[in-house]
């Protein structure tokens, strides 16, 4: 019983880790997309993600083979995530990443909620009924929507609504990826997949082009965008849906605004307003109401 909870103890530290991590790679992404198209990067970004944690992986003498039922799940999850690293950069190339930020982890939990309830016919508890209102107003409160009108206006911003609606669908194959073999061997693969489904639309002149980029904004955003946001903690997130489910995995996502606002706050002096801070404690709020026992 005590290595259960020590286990669950460490899942939901890593999982917390990961989100600010996520929250630091807005701006980063964001910088990566002045240097080429969302594809060619994707290209770069999931070619980076393959080696890394192949390189992580090997050591730890994981099994990199899955049943045959897995494969379905496995591809349509690296489908999905092709599509969307383009939504998402596209989002964050059209739009205001800010914003963009906000409605993503706002929306996302709330979608991969009703998407669980309509196919496992399932009701919320009433302490995760509670934690969507709080990471609802969460995330109103951060997008300050009593001033901010043409929130949704903005065409950009149409790429993170559908980026969260992707991300919630994904969420449940890979919550599926234990049944089948390694999470992590399900995860590798499926990033193969991902890269797989970009290479026939790339521009390789731009490919080109972006091996000869001598700038180190782009070649340090592209590493910290793969190997750490990726390969460690988008891995760590996929890994606990097979754990805890698609709907409670997502719900630590209420953390990522907040901590990408204090690390603005922190790193580019921005100012931290009183409804960023009522924001981000809602969302913490909502996290501890969601996975409260």
């Amino acid at each position: 019983m005590e290595e259960k909870q020590s286990s669950q103890s460490l899942l939901t530290i890593l999982m917390v880790c990961s989100m600010i991590i996520w929250g630091i790679s807005w701006p980063a992404n964001k910088v990566l997309t002045s240097f080429g198209s969302p594809v060619a990067l994707g290209v770069f970004r999931y070619a980076f993600v393959i080696v890394s944690l192949l390189l992580l992986l090997i050591p730890l003498k994981t099994k990199f083979i899955i049943s045959r039922k897995g494969i379905p799940f496995m591809v349509c999850a690296g489908i999905l995530m092709a599509t969307y690293n383009y939504t998402f950069l596209a989002g964050l190339k059209n739009g205001s990443p800010g914003a963009g930020g906000i409605l993503v982890t706002t929306l996302n939990p709330v979608m991969a909620y009703g998407l669980g309830m309509l196919i496992d016919w399932k009701r919320p508890t009433r302490n995760e009924f509670i934690g969507l209102l709080f990471g609802i107003t969460a995330g109103l409160s951060l997008l300050k929507v009593w001033g901010n009108d043409d929130i949704f206006a903005t065409p950009g911003n149409l790429y993170f609504l559908l980026s969260a609606l992707i991300w919630a669908v994904m969420s449940k194959f890979t919550s599926k990826s234990a049944k089948y073999g390694s999470p992590f061997a399900f995860t590798w693969w499926m990033y193969v997949v991902t890269l797989a489904c970009l290479v026939p639309f790339v521009n390789f002149t731009e490919i080109g082009q972006l091996i000869q980029e001598t700038d180190m904004r782009f070649w340090g955003n592209v590493l910290f965008s793969s190997v750490i946001t990726v390969t460690l903690a988008t891995t760590t997130y996929f890994f606990a849906t097979s754990k805890i489910g698609a709907e409670k995995a997502s719900s630590f996502i209420f953390i990522v605004p907040f901590s990408a606002a204090l690390f603005s706050f922190a790193i580019l002096g921005e100012k931290l307003e009183i409804h960023t801070i009522i924001g981000g404690l809602l969302g913490i709020a909502a996290v501890y109401m969601i996975n409260r026992k």
